[in-house]
């Protein structure tokens, strides 16, 4: 309290100054109508600018959602127009599409969105870490995919973050197919560039192009089938000389990965269940 006196003592000059300044103001616009007129349209412009800027940012915070969204929704119309595309050629009845029908929208599946919250690139086993958890329903083992396509799987969960196992993780092996063509094989990375990765395992009577669509299989009990992988670039024979080895250009840019969705397919959960119990019943009876 004393400081307060002290302050208002040694400035009342000032003070008094200001507040008589702010009742000139006062009775200049309030009594005289051609200052009022000006005072009303400058107050009309400086409110308009806040409230312009006010919606600017208010739009720009909002893009968080509207990315997310866009994130769900690309991959979800990627998988209607695949499926489209494979009834189109079920009814002209080409013989190509005998390996395709598999391809299904995304309609069944759950799609959980998530922001990445932590990612790297440039080390040998690369992980991701995402904002959403058990609490969200995430579980080990389901897939994660983004607007571009493949983005990885799930590794380990807490309640409400979860790491990714992603596609440029040399443990990372994934069931792939040639689009349109039916030949299997799986995805690796071995290191080096962040927008290449090997599809192996091709076999050697394959027919394909440089360009073809890599795609999922949907024989991995984690990824429905068709969802992008990347492109075909170049060709390579095996070390045994007995298959194909696809290097293929990603369709993912996981250099800026910001939204992801990872798919919660129930069905998909139950057989990797029951192929889990299969294998400990194997081993139980050799034991």
């Amino acid at each position: 309290m004393r400081n307060l006196l002290e302050f208002l003592a040694k400035f009342n000059h000032w003070i008094i100054f200001v507040l008589l300044e702010v009742f000139s103001f006062v009775l200049l616009f309030q009594y005289n109508n051609y200052q009022g007129s000006v005072w009303f349209s400058s107050a009309n412009v400086v409110s308009g600018k806040v409230l312009e800027w006010s919606s600017e940012i208010e739009a720009f915070f909002s893009l968080v959602k509207v990315n997310e969204q866009l994130s769900q929704r690309n991959l979800y119309l990627e998988q209607q127009v695949r499926s489209l595309s494979e009834q189109l050629v079920a009814e002209t009845q080409d013989s190509n599409a005998v390996h395709r029908g598999q391809l299904q929208l995304l309609s069944g599946y759950r799609l959980i969105p998530a922001k990445v919250v932590d990612n790297s690139v440039n080390r040998r086993d690369n992980f991701i870490t995402i904002d959403k958890g058990s609490a969200d329903g995430v579980r080990k083992d389901m897939g994660v995919a983004c607007g571009n396509g493949v983005v990885g799987i799930v590794y380990l969960v807490s309640a409400h973050y979860s790491i990714i196992i992603p596609v440029l993780n040399t443990q990372s092996n994934i069931s792939c197919q040639i689009q349109g063509r039916g030949y299997f094989g799986y995805l690796h990375w071995t290191g080096g560039y962040a927008h290449m990765a090997y599809v192996d395992d091709v076999p050697r009577h394959a027919r394909f192009r440089t360009g073809d669509a890599i795609v999922t299989s949907g024989y991995s009990s984690v990824f429905p089938p068709g969802i992008l992988v990347g492109h075909v670039r170049y060709v390579f024979n095996s070390a045994d000389g007995m298959s194909y080895r696809l290097k293929i250009q990603l369709s993912t840019d996981f250099g800026k990965l910001r939204d992801v969705c990872v798919i919660d397919n129930a069905p998909m959960q139950e057989r990797l269940d029951l192929m889990r119990a299969a294998q400990d019943s194997i081993k139980i009876k050799e034991n």
